[in-house]
């Protein structure tokens, strides 16, 4: 196993936009906190969630190896640059290595093993997801919502185990957001998920029913979204004047998806849509923790 492939399987660059969520969720909490702690709490919150969110990857790899060799047989552990016995010792080593930073960063700023919980639960999530959720298919579709949301509640607490309420609403913007968006996705990759026996909403309850429950976790995203303009960000006004965007952006996806006879090519349109409101709504909540 080189050092390359042992970077490789960690998936980095799905890692570090998951650690932009504990970094937002620090800059948006940040008032009253010393510029010294705050750099503190992003360096090894970020790093935290890095090597955390790192494991699941290479659990996820671990459990899927059958698969892979079929669908993704130039990942390391298929073409055997990284044996199974590596993985699972790399897996231990990047998962433990996560904690031991959160427990650090605990016992600095005396933080009573709360972020140490939450990330030993994240991890946690990564392995039911690896070996459940996956093919669970709508399950598995929130255990990646609430995973890569999660950041948000971490960050948050690194400042204060008092969380206020606009980061629960950020929290649940997230998540619906990107449960709506796996939904989507599940319809436009049906016919595949059906192949893998992956058991996903759209082959549950159809192709008509599933874009109405994508729909509906939408517009909650929405609604979460607009709450949190109603709360004492550092930012307020520079958050409800951006935040229009990703809603418009959003909130025209919603009107796609109860359409009739939708196929794999609308079903990509929408979900890029998604995707592009979500990352428009990140921004907000970026400008919703600077302030003018």
């Amino acid at each position: 196993m080189n050092f390359k492939d042992a970077i490789g399987i960690l998936r980095p660059i799905n890692d570090i936009m998951g650690s932009l969520t504990v970094i937002i969720g620090i800059l948006v909490t940040r008032q009253g906190i010393s510029f010294e702690r705050i750099i503190i709490n992003i360096v090894l919150g970020a790093l935290t969630y890095f090597f955390i969110a790192g494991s699941g990857m290479i659990i996820n790899d671990i459990y899927d190896v059958e698969i892979d060799k079929i669908n993704r047989p130039e990942r390391a552990i298929p073409r055997g640059a990284i044996t199974l016995s590596e993985a699972k010792y790399l897996y231990a080593g990047v998962f433990i290595f996560g904690i031991i930073i959160s427990i650090i960063h605990s016992i600095i700023f005396n933080l009573q093993f709360l972020n140490v919980i939450i990330a030993a639960f994240f991890g946690f999530m990564g392995w039911v997801y690896a070996k459940w959720g996956k093919a669970s298919g709508f399950l598995g579709n929130i255990i990646v919502s609430i995973s890569f949301s999660m950041g948000f509640i971490y960050g948050a607490i690194l400042n204060s185990s008092i969380i206020p309420i606009y980061i629960y609403f950020f929290f649940l913007n997230s998540i619906f957001g990107l449960l709506s968006r796996e939904i989507i996705k599940g319809c436009e990759d049906i016919e595949g998920d059906k192949e893998l026996g992956v058991n996903t909403l759209a082959i549950k309850i159809g192709l008509k029913k599933a874009p109405y429950i994508a729909m509906i976790c939408a517009l909650l995203s929405i609604l979460f979204f607009i709450l949190a303009a109603f709360t004492e960000l550092i930012n307020r006004l520079a958050f409800s004047i951006s935040m229009i965007f990703g809603i418009l952006v959003v909130f025209y996806a919603t009107i796609l998806m109860p359409k009739k006879n939708l196929d794999k090519k609308n079903f990509s349109k929408i979900s890029l849509l998604l995707k592009i409101g979500m990352l428009l709504g990140l921004i907000a909540i970026i400008l919703a923790s600077i302030e003018f």
